[in-house]
């Protein structure tokens, strides 16, 4: 049986004093798969008893010199390269690789920890659109000196502001174990749901008119009746468990009573089909490559019900403005520009290297794969196996900077597309475990129209 030796800290008087030791070996050894548990003045000892032992052995270690990994010690390093006469082969080129291709698929603890992420993170979602719903209903009032002779408590909180749903989000996850969040929340009201990886969250929520390009709410209310406008609040965000990260993604209504605007409505439910449609076919072996192409088509169907893309049955258009002929323009990038999901583990984005590997022979080129521009910013691009996770997350934005360049695109209908813009952008996200027939869904938190609508209401 190989032997797993583990090295760990030694718990010196400054730790204690300045931050919390590392753990004893005893307490290692119950928490760690090992043969062995000890402090690294052992290791030279132990490295030298192996080199007289496996003078022919070949030494794999992580790359040496890289600013990714700590430098080994000369006094380890010499041990690996000298035992006595003889040098021993070491390499730094097969250890990383093979331990990313390992990240790629869970075992059953690590499916259990993002399990465990995913449902705590799910329930803090829930409980922003509920405190949501409760302020629609009026149900949250301020007792007695709050605010002014006291401070207010948790119970008597309005979410007004970009921020005050984030600390909503991350006291939910906290009081329920999670110490760290696996990256930094996302939360985007009104038309800054239009930029994907919007990390500021320092605005409040519109008030008064919202115009398509308006992108300097500001932080102070010059009337205290103030009116909210109706406009979506996209929550990216989700916590940690065990070193495990969750990444789900919600898009609720805030205003107009808790319900969405029929513009808003619309662009949601197509996206919602994006997501069901692409969870119809994950299966082991189908590549991620025609997922991201099937949310292109639905994407552009969609477009053209809705009549922001110009479809044959419009006046003067032909064949020309067909769906094929829309796909291949690869203009739906444009609305559509990030990839549709990517590995998740101890990394929200896992593994990029083996996830997306530089000499990838399964990808297939050629026009049945529509436009180039679909691929860009995928971050996997492979067949799925049994016990990968991965995110599934399409979305539908209406950026300034990205429709500037296609705004003259003769598949558009500007006075249509007008009328979207103000919607900013909607993402939906669960995180996906797939299985040998399938797919199992670790994200708890709905997101259909009538339940989001009924909690962001407080009808349910």
């Amino acid at each position: 049986m190989p032997s797993v030796e583990l090295f760990i800290p030694k718990a010196e008087l400054a730790d204690m004093m300045w931050s919390v030791p590392p753990p004893s070996i005893e307490d290692a050894a119950k928490v760690h798969d090992v043969t062995k548990v000890d402090h690294p003045a052992a290791l030279p000892g132990v490295l030298e008893t192996l080199a007289k032992a496996y003078p022919d052995a070949l030494c794999h270690t992580l790359p040496r010199g890289s600013p990714l990994f700590p430098s080994l010690p000369g006094k380890y390093t010499d041990i690996l390269l000298t035992s006595g006469d003889k040098t021993l082969a070491v390499t730094d080129a097969y250890l990383l690789p093979a331990l990313q291709r390992a990240r790629l698929t869970k075992t059953e603890a690590e499916i259990t920890a993002i399990r465990q992420a995913n449902q705590i993170s799910s329930r803090a979602h829930e409980v922003v659109m509920r405190v949501l719903g409760a302020a629609v209903r009026g149900a949250i009032t301020k007792a007695k000196g709050a605010g002014v002779s006291r401070p207010l408590l948790p119970g008597e909180w309005l979410i007004e502001k970009e921020a005050e749903a984030e600390a909503i989000f991350v006291a939910s996850c906290r009081r329920e174990g999670s110490v760290h969040q696996a990256y930094l929340p996302i939360v985007a009201a009104s038309t800054r749901a239009s930029t994907l990886h919007y990390c500021c969250n320092d605005r409040e929520f519109a008030w008064g008119p919202v115009k398509p390009h308006d992108h300097h709410n500001g932080n102070d209310f010059a009337h205290s009746d103030k009116h909210l406008d109706p406009q979506v609040l996209l929550i990216d965000a989700g916590c940690e468990w065990n070193c495990y990260a969750s990444d789900i993604t919600r898009t609720m209504p805030v205003g107009n009573g808790g319900k969405f605007t029929p513009e808003a409505r619309a662009i949601y439910e197509l996206v919602l089909e994006m997501q069901k449609e692409s969870m119809k076919l994950l299966k082991p072996g189908l590549h991620w490559d025609d997922v991201q192409l099937l949310c292109h088509r639905v994407l552009i169907k969609g477009f053209q019900a809705l009549g922001i893309f110009k479809s044959p049955s419009s006046p003067g258009s032909g064949s020309w403005n067909s769906a094929e002929a829309i796909l291949a323009s690869g203009i739906s990038s444009a609305f559509f520009p990030h990839g549709v999901g990517h590995s998740l583990g101890m990394d929200v984005h896992d593994v990029p290297e083996a996830s997306k590997p530089a000499v990838n022979p399964t990808i297939q080129i050629g026009e049945t794969k529509g436009h180039e521009s679909f691929y860009s910013f995928l971050r996997l691009r492979l067949p799925l196996e049994k016990n990968m996770v991965v995110t599934v997350e399409p979305g539908c934005y209406f950026s300034p900077h990205l429709i500037a360049p296609v705004r003259d695109s003769k598949h558009i209908n500007l006075d249509v597309l007008k009328r979207y813009e103000g919607v900013g952008g909607v993402r939906i996200e669960d995180v996906i475990l797939i299985t040998e027939e399938g797919y199992e869904n670790l994200t708890t938190v709905l997101s259909d129209v009538a339940w989001i609508e009924g909690v962001c209401s407080g009808e349910l």
